[in-house]
Formats: structure tokens, C-alpha cells, sequence
């Protein structure tokens, strides 16, 4: 009875995870630390190849150093995605769910797989 309960405990806290809290990209400063959705259109990119961890940034709102929120896809990560971020995401309307973190004092959210990306 105890491993039933437990299973269903546990299929009932991965089921809710996946209904993360949706959030303006204003917002984000505010849910640093949190797992979140954030519907948005990407502003500009930077695949930045040359620079260390060749991170690639899609901006919202704004060029960057203004962007209110980065997201961040890592060098290594790339290889994840059937297509090429900076070029196909750029000036699309896209949900991310990632968790909000702070670089430099600015809101940013590192995207690790395609999946956390839903292109509209």
C-alpha cells in the first residue's frame, strides 16, 4: 500500500511540474530562482561562436546591454536543436520554460534542449 501511495504522490509532483506559471518578461527579475514560462518575441540574436562556451543570445525586447530578458543556448547544447537558433527564432514569437537566473545583474534563462522552446 506505502509503494502505491508514493508512486502516485510521485506521478501526481511530475505531472504538476509540467504546468509551470506563465509570466510577462517584465517580470522576470521577480521569479529569479523559479521555473517558468515566458511567451515572448525575440527582439535580436548573437550566435557568439569566437567567445568562450559559444553562447548564442536571443534578446526580447530589446538589443542587448536593454534586453529585459536573455535567453541563453550554450555552445554544447547546439547540438540539440534541428535548427539554427539565431537564425530561425529571430523575430519569432516563442514560449520558453526554463528557470530565471541572474548574470551580471540581468535576467537571463538558459535554454539546455529544443523541447523548452515552442515556436508560435
Amino acid at each position: 500500500m506505502k509503494r502505491i501511495c508514493f508512486g502516485l504522490l510521485a506521478l501526481f509532483f511530475s505531472i504538476t511540474s509540467y504546468g509551470q506559471k506563465e509570466i510577462k518578461v517584465e517580470e522576470a527579475k521577480e521569479f529569479v530562482g523559479d521555473t517558468v514560462k515566458i511567451c515572448t518575441k525575440i527582439f535580436d540574436t548573437n550566435y557568439d561562436e569566437a567567445s568562450k562556451g559559444s553562447p548564442t543570445y536571443l534578446y526580447t525586447t530589446a538589443h542587448n546591454p536593454n534586453a529585459t530578458l536573455t535567453f541563453i543556448i550554450w555552445g554544447e547544447k547546439r547540438k540539440f536543436f534541428d535548427y539554427k537558433p539565431e537564425k530561425d527564432l529571430k523575430e519569432r514569437e516563442v514560449c520558453v520554460t526554463g528557470k530565471i537566473e541572474l548574470m551580471k545583474d540581468k535576467a537571463v534563462m538558459i535554454i539546455e534542449k529544443q523541447s523548452q522552446v515552442d515556436i508560435k
